[in-house]
């Protein structure tokens, strides 16, 4: 092994070094019983679920639940605005019925002020955005 490829093993990340983070971070956090590397964390009257499944780490909020039909266009149209201009580390996204906001992270290189930014930005999300996508629709929590 080269010394290059011994600085990049040395530097990669492990769930120890996100776990190590969120302390740092003074993120609330408890890690999900049986789900090793999968993490809770409140924020904003919900919850972002982390979980370290290499080589990424994903970050992820439920949102809401929608009806099909036609009368969610507005609430699609002012997601796809936010996701393009709102937001740079998540973006939203359906799942099923389920609007979930969403991160993905390189876990091999993740570093403390990428995740605190995702983090940030999950936070300012759910606290400016969500009454305005709640009023667009009938999304229920």
């Amino acid at each position: 092994m080269c010394s290059g490829d011994a600085y990049v093993a040395a530097m990669a990340r492990s769930v120890k070094d996100v776990e190590a983070y969120l302390t740092q971070l003074s993120r609330e956090h408890h890690e999900v019983d049986g789900e090793p590397g999968t993490f809770i964390l409140p924020s904003n009257g919900t919850q972002i679920a982390l979980r370290c499944d290499p080589p990424l780490v994903v970050l992820r909020v439920h949102i809401g639940d929608v009806k099909k039909g036609d009368a969610d266009l507005p609430l699609f149209r002012r997601l796809l605005q936010l996701n393009a201009k709102g937001l740079v580390h998540a973006s939203y996204g359906l799942d099923d019925d389920r609007i979930v906001l969403s991160a993905a992270l390189e876990l091999e290189n993740l570093d403390f002020n990428e995740l605190e930014a995702t983090l940030d930005e999950i936070d300012i999300a759910l606290a400016q955005q969500l009454p305005e996508l709640a009023a667009l629709s009938n999304v229920k929590k």
